[in-house]
C-alpha cells in the first residue's frame, strides 16, 4: 500500500512517503535477522495472505522476509492452500498443513491461529496477544 502511495505522489515533494517504505524494508531485514539467529534448517511460511478471510498476496510484506531469508541460503517451505503453483519465490509449496509442520523448524505467521497450536513452539509471529485473528 505505501509502494502505491509512493508512486501515485512521485511528482509530489515529500520524504514521509519514502521513509515508511524505507522502515519497511528494514523491518523485514530485522525479522529475517532475527529467524535465522534461531538457526533452523528450513523456515515455514504459514499463509501468504495478509488478513484473514483475504486471497490477495501480491505484495505481503512476508515476501520480503523470504527474499531476506533466501538471500541467505535458507530453505523456505510455504503452506498457501489457496496458492496453485508448486513453487513460489523459489521455495516449494506444501499443501498438507501436517507435512508443512513436520519439515520446518521456524514456522512465521502473521497472526496466531488455531491450527498451529499444536505447534505453537516453532511459531513466530508478530501477533503478541494473540487476540487479532
Amino acid at each position: 500500500d505505501t509502494k502505491q502511495l509512493l508512486a501515485n505522489y512521485k511528482d509530489v515533494p515529500q520524504n514521509l512517503i519514502q521513509s515508511i517504505v524505507d522502515s519497511n524494508s528494514t523491518r523485514q531485514a530485522f525479522i529475517a535477522e532475527d529467524i535465522l539467529e534461531r538457526q533452523p534448517q528450513t523456515v515455514g511460511i504459514y499463509r501468504l495472505i495478509m488478513k484473514v478471510g483475504s486471497d490477495n498476496f501480491r505484495e505481503s510484506s512476508v515476501q520480503g522476509v523470504i527474499k531476506h531469508l533466501r538471500a541467505q541460503g535458507m530453505r523456505v517451505l510455504i503452506y498457501e492452500p489457496i496458492l496453485q503453483e508448486s513453487s513460489f519465490y523459489g521455495c516449494d509449496v506444501v499443501l498438507d498443513l501436517d507435512d508443512f509442520k513436520s519439515q520446518v523448524d521456524v514456522i512465521v505467521s502473521n497472526r496466531m491461529c488455531t491450527e498451529l497450536d499444536d505447534v505453537r513452539h516453532k511459531v513466530y509471529s508478530r501477533d503478541v496477544f494473540g487476540n487479532d485473528i
